[in-house]
């Protein structure tokens, strides 16, 4: 029988150049392999081993992938084929990962949705994407997620399906597909060209049509290897998601696909509160895990009082990435944990920079570590485009064999954000002799909420569809906690009386938007500062927030 191939041409898809990709292929840097195939190959060697674990199963690699193929076999039977965008929102748990490799063992790509998107996101990314199908779990933290689909579906033409994971005593919505139900006849899959797109994430703080990242298996599989090289991952490893799995920190840096390229093993936590994931820790003999930077000072300060009553001494090292870690908690993670700290400064959309295992922990506390391979390049430029000396600030700008080229169907947002090859990070930088590279802050009103990306725009656009308010401007403050909050200030139309901050707050919530993105204070204004051409000065507003302490 003749086997179809998925083939590199995906839809609005911006590749490498073709003599970069002979290098990268010649080089060994793209091995050929697509993610599937990778997850065989820990198969045929480890069918026996501890593959992935929950609070509620426990998977060897045989039992994982028996269980893909039934689920790969039943989504075909519904009509899944290659090339399809299926949409994913499913928490940590062992269903995810299957879900994820029954898509790529079709040639389907994910898209990837977080557990805290609402209507808002899921149907932009519907859309955006072009989804057929909608995969979730039915109740979430007491949130009816199969309800939310189905309403997206109702909005996104392209979704023909709602699959729901069932929950106990809670009986699935009419019109959602059983996930456990889902069989099919065994079949011979579709041979997929390593240099297809495997899957698409969105890029934090996306405005309009979300900028949905479109990442290959070559170009993701050698980023997953590079940085296993780096963190020391092994078939001893065990890898815990912390961080909802879907984000492409704990997915690959070296997340859960290092976990099981080495032939090591992943553990979900449903929760990262210490409470949850310390009792994972212990029951799993977690080795690895990475985290956000308001998460690991939760962590530290849990471990300094020594009272949560939880043995986590299997725990070797702790990966914090996301945001900026303040050199001062830096300096505590270690001691307090019992770990090596490995800083993590990197993004969805390619470049990976770590600290290394053996660094001086001057460079691990203070700076967020040097690019992983030695194909990244790595610009820091200042206003003009011109290169700034060593130690200097400056934008960063990157291109490599794992950073991609362009967003998926996005030729806006592509004019913005690469130009020559390079691409526009957004943050600013300042890079020392030997490569570390310190991140100074961002050249973007993107606001880093605690590592979730907050774009300031899209929440203004939802202030300015409230009646009340005539014009509105989002900026962020330095947070403890949090690294950078959300403030909003909005000016409020003539003759109507001044809404409550918590009126406006709810307002936004009500419109669908994640929790993450609705502003942490809202203050009215009878004026915007401006600057000497006129322009609103999000500068004097963020004085005004520092003024008033």
């Amino acid at each position: 029988m003749s086997v179809p191939s998925v083939l590199s041409d995906t839809p609005a898809f911006t590749s490498w150049p073709e003599e970069d990709a002979q290098r990268y292929r010649a080089g060994g840097v793209w091995a050929g392999v697509t993610l599937d195939e990778m997850l065989q190959t820990s198969v045929r060697e480890h069918p026996s081993r501890t593959a992935v674990i929950d609070a509620s199963n426990r998977w060897t690699y045989r039992e994982l992938d028996t269980r893909i193929e039934v689920l790969a076999a039943g989504l075909a039977e519904l009509g899944i084929s290659a090339g399809e965008r299926v949409m994913v929102q499913i928490p940590n748990r062992v269903e995810f990962v299957q879900t994820i490799f029954a898509l790529f063992r079709i040639g389907a790509l994910p898209v990837f949705c977080l557990p805290a998107h609402r209507s808002a996101e899921l149907t932009a990314l519907g859309r955006a994407s072009e989804a057929v199908a909608i995969i979730t779990a039915h109740i979430f933290e007491r949130f009816d997620h199969a309800e939310l689909a189905l309403s997206v579906a109702a909005e996104v033409d392209t979704i023909g399906h709602v699959i729901g994971i069932p929950e106990a005593n809670c009986v699935l919505p009419n019109d959602v597909v059983d996930f456990t139900a889902l069989r099919g006849a065994p079949r011979e899959w579709p041979e997929v060209d390593p240099g297809a797109v495997a899957f698409l994430q969105l890029s934090g703080g996306s405005t309009g049509i979300p900028k949905l990242i479109p990442r290959t298996h070559d170009d993701y599989l050698y980023s997953v290897i590079a940085s296993n090289r780096v963190c020391g991952v092994t078939s001893s490893t065990v890898y815990m998601a912390t961080l909802p799995v879907a984000h492409n920190f704990p997915m690959s840096s070296p997340g859960i696909l290092g976990a099981f390229a080495a032939g090591g093993t992943v553990a979900l936590t449903s929760s990262p509160a210490p409470s949850v994931a310390f009792d994972m820790i212990e029951q799993a003999s977690v080795t690895m895990t990475g985290m956000v930077p308001p998460l690991a000072r939760l962590w530290t300060e849990t471990a300094e009082k020594n009272d949560h009553g939880f043995d986590i001494s299997t725990l070797e090292t702790v990966l914090v990435g996301g945001a900026r870690c303040p050199d001062e908690l830096a300096s505590r993670i270690g001691p307090a944990l019992g770990v090596q700290l490995q800083q993590v400064f990197g993004m969805a959309e390619g470049l990976v920079c770590y600290t290394r295992l053996d660094d001086p922990a001057e460079i691990v506390t203070t700076t967020q570590g040097r690019p992983m391979s030695e194909y990244d390049q790595v610009r820091v430029v200042d206003d003009e485009g011109n290169d700034v000396a060593d130690g200097e600030e400056g934008a960063l700008l990157t291109q490599g064999p794992y950073t991609i080229r362009g967003y998926y169907n996005n030729p806006e947002a592509n004019a913005r954000s690469f130009i020559d090859g390079w691409y526009r990070t957004g943050d600013i930088v300042k890079r020392d002799a030997a490569g570390n590279i310190t991140v100074c802050g961002r050249d973007v009103d993107r606001i880093n909420r605690g590592g979730e990306k907050v774009s300031a725009e899209e929440v203004e656009e939802q202030l300015l569809a409230h009646p009340a308010v005539r014009d509105a401007v989002v900026v962020a403050i330095p947070d403890e906690y949090l690294g950078e909050r959300t403030c909003a200030f909005v000016l409020v139309a003539e003759g109507v009386e001044p809404p409550r901050g918590a009126a406006i707050r709810k307002f936004v919530r009500e419109r669908g938007l994640a929790a993450w993105k609705i502003p942490d204070a809202v203050t009215v204004l009878d004026a915007f500062p401006e600057t000497g051409v006129g322009k609103t000065s999000r500068k004097e507003l963020r004085k005004l927030l520092t003024d008033r302490g």
